[in-house]
């Protein structure tokens, strides 16, 4: 039966708004279980009876599930509708988290963590490509910094709601809270969430299995480099992730909507604004590693560490709707090289950070680096799918969420690098990312050359 054809310039504005809390609960959800986690692991790792080194697998398994499986499911929301893949990857991450709450092991936690992935990876997948369906193209910008700003709250209020729950309750209700939330989110997105075109190839599960492939050995090779790995086991790692990636590579360059968007990364502007995207997210992510160790050797505790960072994403909320505001009438190459060349200078001032440095000081930077991350993202995210024609909307938002979680992997690997290899590794760090940051903006002023637009 041929699917319903979608409203091509948004929805009518009270279903809009339903589509809009939809969206902001699933994407609360995702974001702050990566962080609650972070913080109640050594709690769960002594009521499971496990060292620091096992309970890691508790995080590692979750981002695994989510990179091995995000372009597949983009691809499947292509071919069955991103209503379907959203619903379902919603409903399958609702009953991982009460699988959580329940498991009495580190092996069964674990697994449940797996399928908790795979739900997120499908909200992930086909986010912006709903995004895309939901809201008019000339309010598309204003949509984009709406999903911004919920990722910087949620990932600021992650640590004090994981704080506060473990506060008054056992671990398990961290996992447990999140269930009557997604009840909320699939109930209202049954109703409220578009339907969309879909396509009537078929999925290509080779490709699938050479993405995974391709990208869990790419991890496994990036957690090599941080610790102690023998040089003919870590270039093993290296030769198989790029064999895999070449044969994912010529078989996408044959196929006519391939599950790895090569047909995309042929327009010039959605390259650039992907490659834009891998740097800034490298340079967020190690800053935000190292700043809590720069911080410490600093001699300030945990709790004024963490309220010495919360300017940064509060000032990503304030700005990313302004930016997303800004991105319907001018373009995203300008924001983008502006905020990021104001997100790089704001860790350099922050990677300059000494015993002598007032609060106040510290205050101005965190905020510098926040502001200039909110002004890139919501421009730079609203021309990744708005670059691609809006039958390949899946594919756009899959390739956006890579970008991000391949820049947050590389960052996390090179944060670690440099912490074992540098003295002081955490300041090393923190340059890197400015570096990583300028890199960014550079890429991202090419964007305001004439480029070639899609067609839809």
């Amino acid at each position: 039966m041929k699917a319903p054809q979608a409203n091509l310039d948004g929805l009518p504005i009270g279903q809009r708004r339903w589509a809009i809390l939809t969206i902001g609960l699933a994407i609360f959800i995702t974001v702050i279980d990566q962080t609650i986690v972070n913080v109640a692991l050594p709690t769960i790792g002594a009521d499971l009876n496990i060292d620091a080194s096992s309970s890691v697998w508790i995080v590692n398994a979750y981002q695994m599930a989510i990179m091995l499986s995000l372009l597949p499911l983009a691809s499947a929301g292509d071919i069955l509708g991103y209503k379907r893949v959203y619903l379902g990857g919603l409903v399958l991450f609702g009953c991982a988290s009460l699988g959580c709450a329940l498991a009495p092991s580190l092996t069964v936690l674990t697994l449940m963590r797996v399928i908790q992935g795979l739900g997120a990876a499908g909200v992930m997948s086909v986010n912006m490509a709903l995004v895309r369906f939901i809201h008019p193209i000339n309010r598309l910008g204003y949509g984009i910094g709406i999903n911004a700003v919920v990722i910087a709250v949620s990932a600021a209020a992650g640590p004090t709601i994981a704080s506060s729950v473990l506060a008054v309750a056992p671990w398990p209700w961290l996992f447990a809270v999140k269930v009557p939330i997604t009840i909320v989110a699939v109930a209202i997105g049954i109703y409220a969430l578009p339907e969309t075109p879909r396509t009537t190839h078929p999925f290509d599960v080779t490709s699938a299995i050479l993405s995974a492939v391709t990208f869990g050995t790419l991890i496994i090779f990036l957690d090599a480099l941080s610790r102690p790995t023998p040089i003919v086991v870590a270039a093993a790692e290296l030769a198989f992730t790029l064999l895999a990636g070449f044969v994912l590579f010529r078989r996408q360059m044959r196929m006519p909507l391939p599950l790895l968007p090569i047909d995309l990364l042929r327009l010039p502007m959605f390259s650039l604004s992907v490659g834009t995207s891998i740097c800034s997210f490298v340079a967020q992510t190690m800053a935000l590693i190292a700043l809590p160790f720069h911080l410490e050797q600093l001699g300030y505790s945990p709790v004024h560490t963490g309220l010495l960072m919360t300017p940064w994403p509060l000032a990503t909320a304030v700005f990313a709707p302004i930016a997303g505001k800004l991105s319907d009438r001018y373009p995203a190459g300008l924001l983008g090289l502006l905020g990021l060349v104001a997100f790089g200078l704001g860790l350099a001032a922050l990677a300059m950070l000494s015993e002598q440095t007032s609060t106040l000081d510290i205050v101005w930077r965190m905020a510098l680096a926040g502001a200039g991350f909110g002004l890139y993202q919501s421009p730079n995210n609203r021309t990744i799918q708005a670059a691609a024609p809006r039958s390949r909307s899946g594919g756009a938002s899959g390739m956006q969420a890579m970008a991000r979680l391949l820049g947050q992997t590389v960052g996390a690997a090179l944060t670690a690098f440099a912490l074992a290899r540098f003295m002081p590794g955490a300041a090393a760090a923190i340059w890197v990312g400015a570096i990583f940051s300028f890199a960014g903006a550079a890429v991202s002023a090419l964007r305001l050359t004439d480029l070639p637009q899609p067609k839809d």
